[in-house]
């Protein structure tokens, strides 16, 4: 393995014993599906629906099709052979017009048990994959994240790494030697993490998604998304250079990841921040440092004391598009999930990470962030400035002439993106591409239905009014 990230946070391992820990994973989730099941009654009237292409049920949560998660029997997916399938050789890995297929073949056929003794274990299981006709051997691949791992049973989709040079060094493909193929917990559309990357590009640095079709063992598994790496090969598409310190803000509900000064020593910075490059005492130190002049310099001379260490206008588009699109597992709520990187000038940038969680998830935005503010359409963009735990905002944004930067740039990317009749093109090209494969799955997390854009639609349009008017 190089020193490339592998997947997202893992959590300490459970005390409870195996039996219990079914018990006290599935009931939760019963609970879940039940609260769930009520707010629809109560938010259904407020639904706008949109035609959707034919064949497809009305917007709902009922049944194997229709149910929030399928925690039923899994049902196995067809048999897909390399044959079977087109190739795509010349086309760019992340290219959003085109759905590869990733075959996954491990020597035993009991992989999703050793994938799941391993979760905990800096352990990944060797498999051969193809794609595009050529065979990728001795590949290491483990399941990643978070709660898109607990929350999901057995026989059901879950979030695969897969590193091409975790035995040959060499081993890529289109310039890339990590695969995340992500489950899309919490987006039954399949499109808010694929749509939110393709915005914020406009504007920040940020990872890379496509679709792409996923077959194990001979068996489709339908489809997941392709999310580019935080790596040096993402260093190299975006700045133009290997070099450099890079953190992981890793996702956490007591956060504490958000730029605070906690002194002069490094350790308290290691328990939150994971270095995913060289670890040495002079990235530590300048990272300490960038939270000492965050923290502790006067409002009336902060920008000027910081440009030099801090790309201030990117951190301000940064925090517009979170808050605009409403990003309920990010910065503004908990001061977690993004990502951190120190130029060779040494300069730092705060990049997008996680930001599956947007845009009205999982309903027209109803859920609260972690912050204890509403998550929803309706979100102020100067929710937190009086929280010192995120000084990117109560620090950056109590400097007048940046406050004012930050809301040109949150009306800017409303007035642009927010527009539905903008938008709604492109996410009808992305689901055509995955609309057969999505209805065939029988391990996705959503019913067929959830695929509906229709809550989708309903965020944009009252987030765009309530930013704009």
């Amino acid at each position: 393995m190089t020193d490339e990230t592998s997947g997202e946070d893992r959590p300490d391992p459970p005390t409870v014993r195996p039996r219990r820990r079914v018990f006290f994973v599935v009931l939760p989730l019963l609970i879940a599906g039940a609260l769930l099941q009520a707010s629809d009654v109560i938010r259904g009237m407020g639904t706008v629906v949109i035609p959707m292409p034919p064949g497809r049920p009305p917007f709902g949560r009922r049944g194997f099709t229709g149910g929030r998660m399928a925690y039923g029997t899994p049902q196995p997916g067809r048999q897909v052979a390399a044959a079977d399938v087109q190739s795509f050789d010349g086309a760019p890995l992340y290219d959003l017009k085109t759905l590869r297929t990733v075959f996954i073949q491990f020597p035993r056929p009991g992989w999703e048990a050793e994938l799941e003794s391993n979760y905990r274990r800096d352990v990944d299981v060797a498999a051969t994959v193809t794609i595009d006709g050529t065979v990728y051997k001795d590949v290491g691949v483990r399941f990643r994240g978070n709660s898109s791992y607990r929350m999901v049973p057995t026989g059901f989709k879950r979030s695969f790494n897969l590193s091409l040079d975790h035995v040959h060094g060499d081993q890529q493909i289109g310039g890339y030697n990590t695969l995340n193929l992500l489950n899309a917990n919490s987006d039954p559309t399949f499109v808010r993490t694929v749509l939110y990357s393709e915005i914020a590009r406009n504007y920040v640095a940020i990872p890379r998604v496509n679709f792409v079709r996923v077959v194990i063992n001979g068996e489709s598994w339908g489809i997941y998304l392709n999310a580019q790496q935080f790596n040096k090969d993402f260093l190299r598409d975006f700045f133009g250079s290997t070099r450099g310190a890079r953190w992981k803000v890793p996702g956490s509900p007591r956060g504490r990841g958000g730029l605070e000064y906690l002194g002069e020593a490094a350790e308290p910075y290691k328990a939150l921040y994971e270095i995913k490059s060289k670890d040495d005492d002079k990235a530590w130190s300048d990272l300490v440092r960038l939270c000492r002049l965050l923290n502790t310099t006067a409002p009336e001379h902060l920008e000027a004391v910081l440009a030099p260490h801090l790309d201030i206008d990117g951190a301000l588009k940064f925090l517009a598009l979170e808050v605009v699109f409403v990003n309920t597992d990010g910065y503004w709520t908990r001061a977690s999930d993004y990502s951190v990187y120190e130029n060779e000038q040494g300069r730092f940038h705060v990049l997008p990470y996680d930001f599956n969680e947007a845009m009205g998830v999982d309903g027209p935005g109803a859920r609260r962030g972690f912050g204890g503010h509403a998550g929803g359409p309706t979100l102020d963009p100067l929710v937190g400035l009086d929280d010192l735990s995120k000084p990117l905002r109560s620090k950056l944004l109590a400097v007048p002439a940046l406050r004012t930067k930050y809301l040109a740039y949150v009306r800017e990317i409303a007035d642009r993106w927010l527009d539905w009749n903008k938008v709604a093109p492109l996410i009808v090209e992305y689901q055509a591409l995955i609309d057969a494969e999505v209805r065939a799955d029988g391990r996705k997390l959503y019913g067929y239905d959830r695929f509906n854009p229709a809550p989708l639609q309903t965020f944009f349009e009252q987030r765009r009014t309530f930013l704009l008017h």
